[in-house]
């Protein structure tokens, strides 16, 4: 059985742990609310985008370079996670999700090219030897130029044909406690169906022609996709290590609460050891 001092500084340590854990959780809550409000506010901009597109496609076609897919030999995935840790399988699960994405196209004969975006990506697939492009240190700012320089590079890969797919590869925000690894093609830009873009009976006269509206929209559509992407994923990170957080300090408590009976054990295996040296040494005067 360890000794009392042994217990007592294990106790303490595990204190201040908790203490940490504790503010930790407090500084994720207050960042998530925040967080939150952007990537909601974001949402009804992103969909209203995504509803005009619709329309403007159903009426261009699909031959804007952009828009055109081909046979797809070079595939490039934008892997986007947090620039900090402490949040749990978050980042891990992305991580997981892009490896076997890897290994599947590579099974397919495809060759795959990674944009990293987050420090933690960069660092998991640092090695791999098929990082194109590294992104650090710019998800706890979410500006929109940050997304549209990331944009604008898969564009160009995309235009000069040097690569034939671009997808996104992040955690999609569903509750506080559930975020969700998720797939999404970027490039080409998928046409939407008829059958979608029939759902809403309102007529539209674009002008000028949809199809130089297209030329001029694409663009903004890619960085409106990448940074809707990115806000998900920050609003996640943080929900993700309020709760990771969270489960660490009851952690701590149900260990201080082993900790202590343990100690109250060594205490209580410590004076019974002195009285029977008192009664021990009584005992030898006596006789």
């Amino acid at each position: 059985m360890p000794g009392l001092k042994e217990v007592k500084n294990k106790i303490e340590g595990v204190s201040k742990t908790s203490q940490i854990t504790k503010a930790m959780n407090m500084v994720a809550s207050a960042k998530l609310r925040g967080a939150q409000m952007r990537m909601e506010a974001f949402r009804p901009y992103a969909g209203k985008f995504a509803e005009a597109m619709q329309k403007l496609s159903s009426g261009a076609g699909s031959g804007q370079p952009l828009m055109v897919a081909r046979e797809v030999k070079n595939i490039e995935l934008v892997v986007i996670t947090s620039d900090r840790g402490l949040c749990g399988s978050f980042n891990t699960n992305v991580i997981n999700k892009a490896q076997k994405l890897i290994a599947q196209y590579e099974s397919e004969g495809k060759k795959v090219t990674l944009v990293t975006v987050g420090n933690k990506a960069t660092r998991a697939f640092k090695r791999s030897g098929k990082v194109r492009r590294s992104v650090m240190d710019i998800m706890g700012t979410f500006q929109m130029f940050n997304a549209r320089g990331i944009a604008e590079d898969a564009a160009q890969q995309f235009l000069s044909k040097t690569v034939d797919q671009v997808e996104l590869i992040y955690a999609r925000f569903k509750s506080l406690a559930a975020q969700v690894p998720t797939q999404e093609t970027l490039l080409p830009i998928r046409p939407v169906e008829k059958d979608k873009a029939a759902e809403d009976s309102v007529e539209y006269i674009f002008e000028p022609t949809p199809a130089e509206i297209m030329e001029t929209l694409l663009p903004l559509y890619l960085d409106v996709q990448v940074f809707h992407a990115m806000l998900e994923v920050g609003a996640g990170e943080q929900a993700a290590r309020m709760t990771a957080m969270d489960n660490a300090t009851t952690a701590c408590g149900d260990m201080i609460k082993e900790l202590k009976q343990l100690y109250n054990k060594a205490r209580q295996a410590a004076i019974t050891g002195d009285l029977m040296d008192i009664v021990g040494g009584a005992e030898a005067l006596k006789g």
